[in-house]
């Protein structure tokens, strides 16, 4: 790969859909995706937790067993996009061979394998004969976590033993990684901070992701799109999840202060920065952060940026300074945040995934 790539190439929005504040809502609500059933396997923590995966390959049928029957329906994954639970005999219908290609997606903040993009790419790359298994960060499957602690943007051990599980599971495998958004800062924290363990990716991507988190942090905090649009939409799950766990814990949570919360800012400061070993919302945005560490990255990776993401102010976004010469970065003008409608009325999400698919063929 030549030094220091950038893209400005752009992505096709259509002329009706205008702003990044319509590509990002109209794209999360209404564009056409395919859309796919998958097979989910439960993997314990060290610490006493579990992260859930969702896999789904050539070979493995969501809705039928290896020995053919029907798989009978299973009401605690009603609310999921996985149909049953995988058994031992799954895994040895997996494609196991040197050729194997095989792909790891990261979701974003309060995202899950329901997510239009994880749908959308999952079964782009899953019709192409790939492997796809969607890690969860915790509490994000549809299962409460173990834990009064659950998940943060920068936990580079967690996304570890999430690449570990998966290549333990296919160790020949030609592996791949796809974080969007928080879990694109994630996985970029931990290319950058684990060069020796991640060395063993054939390429990684991160879409719509704030390598600036402090910079996101505060635009979704401070402006009025983030504050009365973006962060009420993400603090209403978030605010159920640790109510339930106040719950589950009594007097961890300061369930007064969680009454008032009404920002990002908020809630991280009162929550996930101090349950997380940081000492508040600055400190946690700031160590955290994957943008100091993109120099170290020795896996190529394509970093996608839309200019226009209302959820990544322009000046924070990565210049080819930043990055190693392992880095592509693609700006469009136009996509919104993991918003890349194209096609005519009322368009489709396939751009992204033949992005991806593009780099990971060709490196540009």
């Amino acid at each position: 790969m030549a030094s220091r790539q950038l893209d400005n190439s752009p992505c096709p929005v259509p002329f009706w859909l205008p702003g990044g504040h319509l590509q990002t809502i109209y794209t999360a609500l209404f564009t056409r995706h395919h859309r796919i059933a998958f097979v989910r396997h439960r993997a314990d923590t060290a610490d006493g937790d579990f992260v859930d995966f969702d896999w789904t390959a050539p070979g493995l049928f969501a809705d039928k067993l290896q020995s053919g029957h029907q798989a009978p329906p299973d009401a605690h994954l009603k609310n999921t996009s996985a149909r049953r639970w995988l058994q031992e005999e799954d895994w040895h219908a997996l494609p196991q061979t040197a050729d194997t290609q095989a792909l790891v997606l990261f979701h974003g903040l309060e995202g899950s394998s329901c997510s239009h993009y994880i749908q959308a790419i999952a079964q782009y790359f899953r019709a192409r004969g790939w492997v796809v298994v969607v890690a969860h960060f915790r509490g994000c499957s549809g299962f409460p976590n173990r834990m009064a602690r659950a998940y943060f943007s920068g936990d580079s051990d967690e996304v570890n033993f999430v690449l570990n599980t998966v290549r333990m599971r296919l160790p020949h495998a030609r592996w791949h990684a796809v974080g969007a958004s928080m879990g694109g800062n994630a996985l970029l924290k931990h290319l950058g901070e684990h060069v020796e363990q991640s060395g063993f990716l054939h390429a990684a991507a991160a879409i719509s992701v704030p390598t600036d988190l402090q910079a996101g942090g505060r635009y979704l905090s401070e402006s009025k799109a983030g504050r009365y649009l973006y962060s009420p939409y993400f603090l209403r799950s978030m605010r159920q999840k640790l109510h339930d766990k106040a719950s589950r814990f009594p007097g961890l949570i300061d369930t007064h202060r969680l009454s008032r919360v009404r920002t990002i800012y908020d809630f991280d400061d009162m929550y996930t920065a101090p349950m997380h070993g940081f000492t508040n919302a600055l400190d946690y945005w700031t160590r955290c952060s994957s943008k100091p560490v993109l120099r170290h990255i020795r896996v190529r990776t394509l970093i996608l940026n839309a200019l226009n993401d209302p959820f990544v102010p322009l000046a924070s976004l990565p210049t080819c300074d930043d990055v190693s010469d392992q880095v592509l970065l693609h700006q469009p003008a136009k996509g919104g945040h993991v918003g890349f409608t194209t096609g005519s009325f009322p368009g489709n999400f396939s751009w992204l995934p033949a992005r991806l698919a593009r780099f990971f063929d060709t490196n540009s």
